[in-house]
């Protein structure tokens, strides 16, 4: 494999870290020069990757190629650009369809959806791809694990769950927040929460037949504090107003 990149911002990034990070990985990649910082950091720190004068350079160069562009601009670059008939595309645009990606990048045959997280940098973090594809699984296996999907609308749906990261830090600094507004040093404060919600992830692990609902129950303990909390956001409809957003998420991604 060669590996190019046409787009390379933070995804990019993490992917090459994480793929670097394996023992004896020799791997040539190429990325294009957008975004300049993140491939002369790239170029700098791992000596088989190299910076291509171009977004064309990246594919006359390479077998294989990841599209990581901004799904704004998705269109504009794609069709600017030549594929040939043995690229192996992976598309990495959460909004744009396969095979909408499929028609851009003719005549590649073989185009596939992926969708890794930030984490995989560190080698964690399942990624879904669509449809199954050895090389892609091979791939993004040894990189936190991989998750194949035959259907399309399955793949969409699993995807919404990636417009959470944000959100869940967000609820983490509505708490650290309020714990260093009682005096707590926020470094105390950080240590103790990061400590409990890394424990808290792992508790579906438990419990692996049952749903996250009978996780929530398990903990709310009739007339706690945490029973208490649940009953308080539900009543202020906190979680209606989620599932509402994840759905609004849901048809940007599908195109609906």
């Amino acid at each position: 494999m060669k590996l190019g990149f046409v787009g390379t911002g933070a995804l990019s990034s993490a992917i090459v870290a994480g793929l670097k990070s394996l023992p004896g990985e020799t791997t040539p990649v190429v990325v294009s020069p957008r975004n300049e910082a993140i491939a002369a950091e790239l170029a700098a720190r791992y000596p088989d990757v190299r910076i291509a004068t171009d977004n064309q350079a990246v594919l006359d160069d390479c077998d294989t190629v990841m599209l990581a562009v901004r799904p704004q601009i998705a269109r504009e670059v794609l069709k600017e650009l030549r594929f040939r008939p043995d690229h192996h595309v992976v598309s990495l645009i959460a909004t744009v369809s396969r095979e909408e990606i499929a028609a851009l990048v003719a005549p590649a045959a073989q185009v596939t959806k992926a969708l890794p997280m930030p984490m995989i940098a560190r080698l964690q973090g399942a990624t879904i791809i669509c449809p199954p594809d050895p090389m892609a699984a091979a791939f993004f296996g040894r990189l936190g694990g991989v998750i194949e999907v035959e259907d399309q609308s399955e793949f969409d749906a699993l995807s919404v769950v990636t417009a959470t990261y944000a959100s869940y830090f967000k609820y983490l600094d509505t708490i650290h927040a309020w714990v260093r507004s009682q005096g707590v040093s926020g470094g105390r404060a950080r240590d103790y929460i990061t400590s409990i919600f890394k424990a808290l992830a792992n508790a579906p692990d438990t419990a692996p037949d049952e749903d996250f609902m009978h996780l929530a129950q398990d903990y709310a303990t009739r007339g706690g504090i945490n029973e208490q909390v649940l009953r308080e956001l539900t009543e202020r409809g906190t979680f209606d107003a989620l599932a509402d957003s994840l759905e609004r998420v849901h048809r940007r991604i599908a195109g609906k």
